[in-house]
């Protein structure tokens, strides 16, 4: 498993999506703030619900032990717009090496308790609000960590 990125501050999760805010605004001047908002969401989560800034999710792929990453069926971080959809963990559109690499993966964290976020195959998380939702608990483990509180 490689790592590519765990622990984000809050303060770039915000610039995140205000970022991806700004270029909806931008792309669409005459549309509802809340419907901005909820197509920002798909990209980028808002900052008070985001699973990185928790410490609780991690973003990872496979690779050899020389560092070469595997082909998953698309590049990590890639949108629905840009991936055609092979985003999606469960995406059928792409080639059976991608899909057996995206099942080692699975199997992998899923027996170690994590939880996927499903529109991005590289997105695992545990303890969160997602997780906490989609395992039916009533709370979540982990919030939101301020810079200032580390």
């Amino acid at each position: 498993m490689l790592v590519k990125e765990g622990y984000r501050p809050l303060s770039l999760q915000r610039a995140y999506f205000d970022r991806r805010l700004v270029k909806l605004r931008d792309e669409y001047p005459s549309a509802w703030e809340d419907r901005l908002f909820e197509l920002a969401s798909r990209y980028a989560a808002p900052p008070e619900v985001a699973a990185h800034p928790t410490g609780a999710a991690v973003d990872l792929t496979l690779a050899t032990v020389e560092g070469v990453e595997l082909d998953m069926g698309s590049v990590l971080n890639a949108t629905d717009e840009e991936s055609s959809g092979a985003c999606y963990t469960e995406c059928q559109f792409i080639s059976c090496y991608a899909r057996d690499n995206r099942q080692v993966l699975k199997e992998a964290m899923q027996g170690a308790g994590f939880i996927n976020y499903s529109s991005e195959w590289w997105h695992w998380s545990y303890g969160d609000r997602y997780c906490a939702v989609i395992c039916g608990a009533q709370r979540a483990l982990y919030g939101p960590v301020e810079e200032d509180d580390l």
